[in-house]
């Protein structure tokens, strides 16, 4: 019988974070498959477009998952409000996150207006730079705008109602193609603009989707009792700082991991377009495929965040280990997938059969990290439903740039331990820092559940 009864609850805690996760999933592979219709429609613009498209992401890409890892702190807080019946304070938490968003957006988008000095010091091809600030330039325009339907998103999350990020990400998708049509090939009367065009595209498509969610956030009438947008209230420095306390550290840890595949695109830029090109390749699918994980980890988030706001720490503690073991086992399916089609993948994305070559083997390399980049996302998943998000930023920066980077360096680029092995090497070094970060973050969530517990225990005897 104990079996049997662990089994449903497995069951009841898989069917909870899937119904969760779900939505999310398709929420994030739609954000993603904008950067992949960004890439295959400038690759067929120009290899020289899809090289200046695959530089602008290497930059504006973790400059993005920094400003949303720091807004990411709404999620947890609104969990555990909600989770404790505290529906009253959401709105005005919520209130206070809009106006860190629309601080944060205005700045990582100056920051990307001002990147050409990064373009220079990695020494890209000249011919390159003119072409990816363009890019860049339109792309910071939507920085703002989705910044602002980041924190709404994480606002419906944190309810449980991950169906609206879905559905506008899906529309998102949509909106964006017929704009990349538009402006990169120049129709309807419009200069061909290639991968500026492209940039362009995003930003609008950006755009739209904050006026999507403020649309439903305003309409549905599941968001009546905590809709932040009710009522106009000026900016409050307490609670901003208890958001930045948490979710500095989020957006820390997701940027040092995301930096290293955008440094590794720099090193390489001197290399030439087609080098370039693969690892463009490689890391855009790599990255569709890391949001499945991802998604599980912050369904997670808000399984622990509601569980810990209810008081049952025993069932967060269950929630995570729950979480970890669904990503692993999808890690066996996309690992198994991408060794047995790496090069279906990469002609998906381009003809060129040196391209394809390059990236083929590249994506081998991505199949080997599926099963460690699944455990650390999904552990600092959890570990943001723990609030515990300082430890897990000191880990990941550890193993990103402490292990990961130096020895993908000296593999990739130098001749200390051999002949240098270029793009290969710094993939092995991706490898070794994602092991080492799953390693830590996996110890320190068990510690965080345990003592959620032995603190729990302590308050019903009184101590």
């Amino acid at each position: 019988m104990p079996a049997l009864s662990r089994l449903q609850r497995v069951r009841t805690e898989l069917r909870a974070l899937l119904a969760l996760a779900t939505p999310i999933i398709i929420a994030q592979l739609a954000y993603t498959a904008i950067g992949f219709v960004d890439t295959v429609m400038s690759g067929r613009f120009s290899a020289q477009a899809l090289a200046a498209v695959a530089l602008g992401n290497s930059i504006w890409v973790p400059v993005f998952l920094l400003m949303t890892g720091i807004l990411l702190a709404t999620t947890p807080k609104v969990a555990q409000r909600f989770g404790a019946g505290q529906r009253a304070e959401i709105g005005p938490l919520v209130r206070q996150a809009l106006w860190l968003a629309l601080v944060v957006g205005s700045l990582a988008g100056a920051a990307l207006w001002n990147a050409e000095f990064v373009l220079h010091l990695m020494n890209v091809d000249p011919a390159l730079i003119e072409p990816a600030m363009g890019y860049l330039r339109g792309v910071a325009f939507g920085f703002p705008c989705v910044a602002l339907f980041h924190v709404l998103r994480c606002y419906s999350d944190g309810l449980g109602r991950t169906r609206p990020s879905m559905v506008i990400g899906l529309l998102g998708l949509l909106v964006n193609i017929p704009f990349n049509y538009v402006l990169i090939y120049g129709k309807l009367g419009l200069p061909a603009l290639g991968a500026v065009g492209c940039g362009w595209a995003t930003a609008m498509g950006m755009a739209f989707m904050l006026l999507s969610m403020v649309w439903w956030v305003r309409r549905a009438l599941i968001y009546k009792d905590t809709t932040p947008l009710q009522r106009f209230e000026p900016p409050r420095w307490p609670p901003i700082k208890r958001l930045l306390g948490i979710g500095m550290p989020i957006g820390i840890s997701v940027f040092a991991e995301s930096s290293i595949f955008s440094v590794i695109a720099l090193l390489i830029g001197g290399l030439g377009a087609t080098v370039v090109a693969g690892h463009q390749i490689a890391l855009n699918f790599a990255s569709l495929v890391f949001m499945i994980p991802y998604s599980i980890g912050m369904a997670a988030t808000v399984r622990i965040g509601q569980a810990l706001g209810r008081g049952e720490p025993r069932e967060a503690r269950f929630a995570a280990g729950v979480s970890i073991v669904t990503a692993l086992a999808y890690a066996c399916i996309s690992a198994s997938g991408m060794l047995l089609m790496r090069e279906q993948i990469a002609q998906i994305y381009t003809p060129a059969p040196e391209v394809i070559a390059l990236a083929a083997s590249l994506i081998v390399y991505a199949a080997l990290f599926q099963f460690s980049d699944a455990i650390q996302v999904t552990a600092a998943g959890a570990l943001r439903g723990y609030q515990d998000t300082r430890a897990t930023m000191i880990m990941t920066l550890f193993a990103y740039w402490g292990i990961g980077l130096p020895v993908g360096y000296v593999l990739g680029l130098t001749d200390l331990l051999g002949a240098a092995s270029g793009p290969a090497g710094l993939w092995e070094g991706l490898i070794a820092g994602l092991t080492c970060a799953a390693l830590m973050l996996m110890l320190r969530l068990k510690r965080s559940a345990g003592r959620r517990i032995q603190l729990s225990r302590a308050a019903s005897q009184g101590l």
